[in-house]
């Protein structure tokens, strides 16, 4: 793969998410931020794979307590919901950098991988993952 490595960004996302379990501060309420994520990469990354995870959507958590609530929202039509195991930008960055790892591994056969993610909630937080 030499030495040579590449960066791309996915940003310009209008994403709502909550962290239910965190208590005595603001994060537990609904709350959104245009995000943006950096992957460094060795090839092409799947934008359609991230527009549909990120692009004006409400994450929540899959022991999220209000998770029914969320699931009627989204069969009214209210919100576009996407469930993960966790949300916040660390589990964030962790996330995105497996699911585009397996992606890129796949349409690739083994050629190309991710290096590291970035996910940045705005311009003041951010977190890394590195494989």
């Amino acid at each position: 793969m030499g030495n040579f490595r590449s960066t791309k960004v996915f940003d310009g996302y209008s994403t709502v998410f909550r962290q239910w379990k965190a208590e005595g501060t603001h994060c537990r309420f609904l709350h959104g931020y245009g995000v943006s994520l950096r992957v460094w990469f060795e090839g092409e990354n799947p934008k359609e794979w991230m527009d549909y995870m990120l692009d004006h959507t409400t994450i929540v958590t899959e022991d999220d307590p209000e998770i029914e609530g969320f699931k009627a929202m989204e069969r009214f039509g209210v919100i576009q919901l996407r469930i993960l195991p966790a949300v916040g930008a660390e589990r964030f960055a962790e996330y995105f950098y497996n699911k585009l790892n397996d992606f890129v591994q796949i349409e690739t056969e083994g050629r190309v991988k991710v290096i590291q993610v970035e996910f940045r909630e705005n311009e003041k937080n951010t977190a890394f993952y590195k494989g």
